[in-house]
């Protein structure tokens, strides 16, 4: 069994300024990270595991996450992991994910990494357009799945991933598959504009129920991980020797993810982001998104649309 160890402090500043170094010890806590094995998500796992947390690593490749955890015991020996085989991209890969997570005994915190980036137009297996299907869909079902069992958490949180892209982002429920006409950075965006009308509106449901669940978002800034991998390889062969200069690196790209997670005073529907240069780097902080990502009525209406579409029906 897993020992509570870990206890949230009240009052103090607003988070500003965060990096790994501010996450406090996590003796006890259970997180639940996906995309774990590479990029943000293997920074993220790699702190907590280092600060004393249980983590559940969702991964798709089960030789990727080995591979992964054995980086991550290699600097932490005691490191507590655990590989979920899951693939956002498959609503039948989900459930049986979250079954597993539900056997543990307990679980605190979900965050929502796991995401792609600019592919050609795809669709997941149960044929939604695959950027809209793996990075809102797939992030909706896990976490609809996964609520009752986080509300019995100690101070439970939901993180959500989404980005700057999302300020560019509109839904088109008119073609919400992208059967009519695809663009690969459009979808993108609609996709990161959907992970964060989803935080917003679960927010508001769950404070509507006195839930103790904390639903945040937050965004990397420009981070160098693999979704750069669709990127035109002349644009990354002229911008890799200078990346450092405008781009965080994957563990700095975690930082706002780690503040969302683990942050003192976090409150929900905060968002967190890179607090330099237009929030592209830098330490973590609370940022504000384009107003439309706060829109209620169109934050219902994508969840109405997303609970049919996967079929996953939330108990707030």
């Amino acid at each position: 069994m897993v020992e509570a160890a870990w206890v949230q402090e009240t009052g103090g500043m607003a988070i500003s300024n965060f990096t790994d170094k501010d996450v406090v010890e996590q003796n006890g806590r259970v997180y639940f990270i996906t995309g774990a094995n590479s990029g943000l998500g293997y920074e993220a796992a790699k702190v907590l595991a280092g600060k004393g947390a249980r983590v559940l690593m969702g991964c798709r490749s089960e030789d990727k996450a080995e591979t992964a955890m054995a980086s991550i015991c290699a600097v932490y020996p005691k490191a507590d992991l655990r590989f979920i085989p899951l693939d956002l991209g498959n609503l039948k890969s989900i459930r049986s994910a979250a079954k597993l997570v539900e056997k543990e005994p307990r679980l605190d915190v979900l965050v929502n990494n796991a995401g792609i980036m600019m592919p050609p137009r795809e669709e997941t297996a149960d044929g939604f357009e695959s950027q809209f299907g793996v990075n809102h869909l797939g992030t909706f079902a896990l976490t609809g799945l996964l609520l009752d069992k986080l509300a019995k958490g100690q101070e439970p949180r939901v993180v959500i991933t989404a980005s700057m892209a999302h300020r560019s982002g509109r839904i088109d429920f008119d073609d919400i598959n992208a059967e009519q006409g695809y663009s690969r950075w459009s979808r993108y965006a609609m996709s990161k504009l959907a992970n964060l009308l989803h935080m917003y509106e679960l927010d508001r449901r769950l404070r509507a129920v006195d839930s103790p669940i904390k639903a945040v978002a937050c965004h990397p800034g420009v981070a160098d991980t693999e979704l750069t991998k669709n990127f035109p390889a002349v644009l990354v062969s002229l911008f890799r020797p200078v990346s450092s200069l405008f781009m965080n690196s994957a563990a700095q790209g975690a930082w706002p993810t780690l503040a969302a997670a683990t942050g003192k005073n976090v409150e929900g529907g905060q968002y967190f982001g890179p607090s330099r240069n237009g929030e592209w780097t830098g330490p973590a902080g609370e940022v504000q998104p384009r107003p439309k990502a706060k829109r209620i009525e169109l934050a219902k209406l994508l969840w109405d649309v997303s609970e049919e579409m996967t079929g996953v029906r939330y108990p707030v």
